[in-house]
């Protein structure tokens, strides 16, 4: 006799049937032109956290939007994962954009600020607390701890864009001539509203420049 498990996900496969209904109410043609719509211009790097839906963030569709995420939206030059999907995007896909988002509230960024263990996460978040460490400057304890929280959410992103622009995926690209432009967004999840950090690169020059002309205004804050 086979025991029929109380762990099994029907409720989702139900799910599954309903959205695809709906969706084909809709729009008969949705999945059918889904098919041959591999074929978007942006490339996100965002955070693993379940509440930001990058499609649904910038309302885009399912095929206009490539994705990566991991936890903080981190960018290591040894993580052959992260540097296979922008190699794949940038060559293969030929995107014009690559989004490095990051959000507030983020649990990564708030661990690595606050130097709480979670386990073996702490082995990957050793990059946020290297971004905390080098710009201590800008996280001194005289901030209030959102506001700590929200800087090096910024901070962390503003290093990612650096981390991109720097492998040798994107430079090559660049040397070559292709449209491709590198930017640092983050997202605020109690409005739903993007933050453009004005870190929009299109070339290593132009990477130099806008990492200091940021970096300047929190000199001011």
């Amino acid at each position: 006799m086979i025991m029929k498990s109380s762990k099994t996900l029907d409720h989702l496969f139900a799910n599954n049937r309903d959205w695809a209904e709906g969706m084909v109410a809709k729009d008969p043609e949705f999945f059918k032109r889904l098919v041959n719509q591999q074929a978007p211009e942006y490339l996100w790097i965002g955070c693993a956290d379940s509440r930001v839906p990058a499609n649904e963030i910038v309302d885009l569709l399912p095929g206009e939007l490539f994705v990566h995420r991991n936890v903080a939206n981190v960018v290591v030059h040894t993580d052959l994962n992260c540097l296979s999907v922008i190699q794949f995007a940038i060559d293969l896909l030929k995107v014009k954009h690559i989004l490095v988002v990051g959000h507030y509230g983020c649990a990564g960024v708030h661990a690595a600020l606050s130097d709480r263990r979670i386990g073996l996460a702490d082995n990957w978040l050793r990059h946020v607390k290297d971004v905390h460490q080098k710009h201590e400057r800008y996280l001194g304890e005289v901030l209030p701890t959102p506001k700590r929280q929200d800087r090096l959410c910024e901070l962390n992103v503003i290093e990612q864009v650096v981390n991109v622009c720097e492998t040798t995926i994107v430079q090559d690209a660049w040397s070559r001539g292709q449209d491709l432009t590198v930017h640092g967004w983050t997202y605020r999840l109690d409005t739903g509203l993007v933050k453009d950090l004005g870190m929009s690169c299109s070339s290593i020059e132009e990477m130099g420049v806008r990492y200091k002309k940021t970096l300047t205004r929190y000199d001011s804050e």
